[in-house]
C-alpha cells in the first residue's frame, strides 16, 4: 500500500518512522516533511491547502491511505474533500474537527452529554465578557475559541490580566481564531494525556502520557507546544483510565455520531486530574507532540493496519499490543522559543547521540542543506528513549541530548520529573493499554 502522509513535525516524523517498519508499506510519500523523515519516505512539495492538488496526486500515486497529522487541515476539510473522491484518510471531517477548532462546541458537546469539565460562558464582545469576568473567582482561564497555534491560552491571576487578555482575543490579536471566546473556570490537579482511536462509534484506548509545556526547568517560563514527554503517565491508573473512557471518550463519540458528525481518527484528551476522577480541559483531534513520538516507541503493533481499520470503520477487530517499558522524550528547541528565534543554525553530533538502540532521535523543524543539517523552526528535535523504568529513558534520552552539538539551541532538563518521584513511591502505573469497555468493543 501507498501511503501519503500530511504534515512535516516531529509527530509526523514518529508517525513515519512507524508506518516505514510495516510490511503493508509499499512507499511513503509525506508533505512536506523535513530532513529527518527525509531519509524513510519521498518528501514531495504538494501545497497542502490545494485540496485538488492533493486529491490527483493520490491518484497519481495510487495512495491508499491519506494520515493527516497535523490539526490545520482537519479543521479545514481536507479528509472530506479527499473521500469525495474515494480516497481513504485516516483524520476526522471537517464537522468533527471542531472539537479542536471550536472550544466553545467542544464546551457545549460536554454540557449536553453530561461530561465533566471546567464550568464556562461563551462570548463574542469584550463587554459582555467582561461583566461576566467581575463576578468570577480568581484564578481564570481565557481561551480564543478557534485555532491560535497554542497561543490562544491565558491564565490569569488577576482581573487585569484576563481583561487584557480579553481585548487581546477581540483585538485581532489571534485572527479568525479570537473572534470568539471561552471563559473557563481554573482546574487544578494534575495533567495527562489520553488517546484513543475510533472509527465513528468504537473506540481503541490507547496508551497514556504526560507532557511538559513550559518552556523552563520546575514549570516555569511561558507555554509552548511541548517542551517534553513520557508514556506511560503513572498517574493514569487502570481505574482512572476506565473512568475516562466510561465518563469521558465514550460519551462524545456517541454524542458525535448522534449529531451526524462522526468522529474517525485519534482522539486526544487532555485531561486534569483531580481527587482520583477526571475532567477534561480540552480535545485535541490529532496525536499529541511530543506525546506521539513516545507513544511510538512503545507501540509494538503494526501501526498501518489499526489506521487504515479507523479509516474504514473497522475498529472493533483491532487490538494492539504495548512494550511495558516507559519512554521519554526531550525537545530541543531554538534559543527565544516561543518566542523570536533564529533559523539556519547548523546541528552536529546527531549520528553519535543516535547510536544507543534504544534512542530515536525525531526531526521537527529541520532542513537539510548539503550535508549540514539546519534548524528551520521553534521546536526542532525529539530526543527520544526507551528504558526499563522511567528513570533509564531519562538517563538514555538526555545522554544523548548530550552528544548533540548545537550551540543555539535548549532543552528543559527535568523532562520525566514527577514519574521518576512516582516510582520511588509506588508501583502502580498506567498498563501497557488500556483495556477495552463496552463501546470499545463495537456495541451501539
Amino acid at each position: 500500500m501507498n501511503v501519503l502522509l500530511i504534515g512535516g513535525g516531529g509527530r509526523e516524523h514518529a508517525l513515519a518512522w512507524k508506518l516505514k517498519q510495516s510490511p503493508l508499506l509499499d512507499m511513503l510519500y509525506c508533505a512536506p516533511g523535513n530532513a529527518g523523515i527525509a531519509e524513510i519516505a519521498d518528501c514531495v512539495a504538494l501545497d497542502v491547502g490545494d485540496h485538488d492538488a492533493v486529491a490527483s496526486f493520490c491518484k497519481d500515486k495510487q495512495v491508499g491511505l491519506v494520515v493527516i497529522g497535523p490539526e490545520a487541515p482537519l479543521v479545514a476539510g481536507l479528509t472530506d474533500d479527499l473521500e469525495a473522491q474515494g480516497i481513504k484518510v485516516f483524520g476526522p471531517s471537517k464537522g468533527a474537527a471542531q472539537l479542536e477548532g471550536s472550544k466553545g462546541f467542544t464546551k457545549d458537546l460536554c454540557a449536553r452529554a453530561g461530561i465533566p469539565t471546567a464550568s464556562y460562558a461563551r462570548f463574542s464582545d469584550a463587554a459582555a465578557a467582561k461583566a461576566y469576568l467581575a463576578a468570577q473567582k480568581l484564578p481564570i482561564v481565557i481561551k480564543a475559541d478557534g485555532l491560535a497555534a497554542g497561543k490562544g491560552v491565558t491564565i490569569a491571576a488577576t482581573r487585569a490580566e484576563a481583561e487584557a487578555a480579553i481585548d487581546a482575543c477581540f483585538g485581532g490579536a489571534f485572527g479568525d481564531a479570537g473572534t470568539e471566546l471561552v471563559i473557563e473556570e481554573f482546574l487544578r490537579g494534575e495533567e495527562a494525556s489520553f488517546f484513543a482511536l475510533v472509527d465513528g462509534r468504537c473506540a481503541l484506548p490507547l496508551a497514556t502520557a504526560q507532557d511538559h509545556k513550559r518552556a523552563y526547568d520546575g514549570d516555569r517560563g511561558p507555554n509552548t507546544g511541548g517542551m517534553g514527554a513520557y508514556s506511560p503517565a503513572p498517574i493514569m491508573t487502570g481505574e482512572l483510565c476506565r473512568r475516562t473512557m466510561l465518563e469521558i471518550i465514550e460519551p462524545t463519540v456517541l454524542a458525535m455520531a448522534d449529531a451526524g458528525t462522526p468522529f474517525k481518527g485519534v482522539l486526544y484528551a487532555g485531561l486534569m486530574i483531580e481527587d482520583g476522577a477526571p475532567k477534561l480541559i480540552e480535545y485535541n483531534v490529532r496525536f499529541g507532540d511530543p506525546e506521539c513520538q513516545a507513544l511510538m516507541l512503545r507501540l509494538k503493533s503494526d501501526l498501518l493496519p489499526a489506521l487504515l481499520a479507523t479509516a474504514e470503520g473497522r475498529l472493533a477487530s483491532v487490538e494492539l499490543e504495548w512494550s511495558g517499558d516507559p519512554a521519554l522524550c526531550v525537545v530541543m528547541a531554538a534559543k527565544g522559543y516561543p518566542g523570536a528565534y533564529a533559523k539556519g543554525t547548523e546541528i552536529r553530533g546527531l549520528d553519535a547521540a543516535a547510536r544507543n538502540p534504544d534512542v530515536q532521535i525525531f526531526h521537527a523543524g529541520t532542513k537539510r542543506n548539503g550535508d549540514r543539517i539546519l534548524a528551520d523552526g521553534g521546536r526542532v528535535l525529539g530526543v527520544t528513549a526507551r528504558g526499563r523504568d522511567i528513570r533509564e529513558a531519562q538517563a538514555s534520552a538526555y545522554a544523548a541530548v548530550d552528544k548533540i552539538e548545537w550551540p543555539e539551541g535548549f532543552c528543559r532538563h527535568d523532562i520525566g520529573w514527577r514519574a521518576v518521584a512516582r516510582e520511588a513511591e509506588s508501583s502502580e502505573a498506567a498498563g501497557s493499554a488500556v483495556p477495552r469497555s463496552p463501546l470499545g468493543r463495537g456495541s451501539g
